[in-house]
């Protein structure tokens, strides 16, 4: 499992033009699902979410978590994130999981982060999404497991 987390002060997901899912202050993850991936990788990542320090304190310091904060999560799904593009020019996805299996995973991995206390919102699983995001910091982190 991967996940790319980016501190945002405000997000937004739109599928055909029409905004699906928004955020103020909080994460934007995208998320991507291996086919060995399971209910382990899933509790590490979501609890690890919930409970990263990327929030500045009164100080200034990276001190605070996105529940800390009262923030929100955008998770949207990102197989591209197991792209192989070690031969030739064209991304090969072999390592990522089929899409039902994956979109079964999403689906968890969003219910685990919400009982972590996290607010999650959500783009569409498989669908063409335009993601809008204004990246405070900028703060981006990798995540895998």
């Amino acid at each position: 499992m991967r996940v790319v987390i980016q501190r945002v002060s405000r997000a937004v997901v739109r599928v055909n033009g029409r905004a699906i899912s928004k955020i103020e202050r909080g994460i934007v993850v995208l998320v991507g699902f291996s086919r060995k991936d399971g209910e382990t990788e899933l509790e590490w990542i979501a609890h690890k979410l919930a409970s990263l320090r990327i929030f500045d304190d009164i100080y200034g310091k990276l001190n605070l978590s996105v529940k800390e904060i009262d923030g929100s999560a955008l998770v949207v799904s990102q197989f591209t994130l197991y792209a192989d593009v070690r031969k030739g020019r064209r991304p090969a996805f072999v390592n990522a999981a089929e899409p039902e299996r994956a979109e079964e995973l999403y689906d968890h991995f969003c219910d685990l982060l919400r009982n972590e206390g996290v607010i999650v919102e959500s783009g569409k699983f498989g669908a063409k999404m335009d993601v809008e995001l204004v990246n405070d910091g900028p703060v981006t982190i990798i995540l895998e497991r």
